[in-house]
């Protein structure tokens, strides 16, 4: 008997519930009003980024150069520290070996610095004039900061290889 009188008033507010369902409340259908806002939004014309600015078309050949020398300076570098780096492979931490390779490896960093200043330099230029919103020439100064960018990333790849080769790396 006692567990009906628990049941009991869960039951009453469902009853109230279903009470208030009745049809003569208001109508979910479209209402003529609702169609007005209905229509496309006007188009929004964006006119295309202009040439390169001719103030910029020098200091863009600038960091091609820059970039072409710092990847030459690593290229020259790389085989000679692939060398050392094999050499010093069976070395101990700090040994004579090991510390000649490491250097190799710096020298290496250090010989890319032409090109990393370049990409450092075009990504200060493209976020100023993205900022700014003076989108001529952003094309071309996007094109030259993504080969840079790879140039750099490919680097990147050859000295965490060489940093890996090494004991305790």
């Amino acid at each position: 008997m006692i567990r009906v009188l628990l049941f009991v008033p869960l039951l009453l507010p469902l009853n109230a519930c279903a009470a208030t369902q009745s049809s003569d409340g208001p109508s979910l259908a479209k209402r003529a009003v609702e169609g007005r806002f209905d229509v496309a939004p006007p188009a929004v014309v964006v006119a295309p980024p202009g040439p390169l600015p001719t103030d910029l078309a020098g200091r863009l050949e600038r960091w091609e150069a820059d970039g072409a020398a710092g990847q030459q300076a690593f290229a020259a570098q790389r085989t000679a520290a692939a060398s050392l780096v094999a050499a010093a492979a069976g070395a101990p931490v700090a040994g004579e070996r090991w510390v000649v390779a490491q250097q190799a490896i710096s020298r290496l960093i250090a010989a890319r610095a032409p090109l990393t200043a370049a990409l450092a330099d075009i990504d200060r230029l493209y976020l100023d004039r993205s900022v700014d919103e003076q989108i001529d020439g952003l094309p071309d100064i996007y094109a030259l900061r993504d080969r840079l960018a790879d140039l750099v990333s490919t680097q990147d790849a050859v000295i965490e290889a060489l940093s890996a080769g090494l004991p305790g790396g």
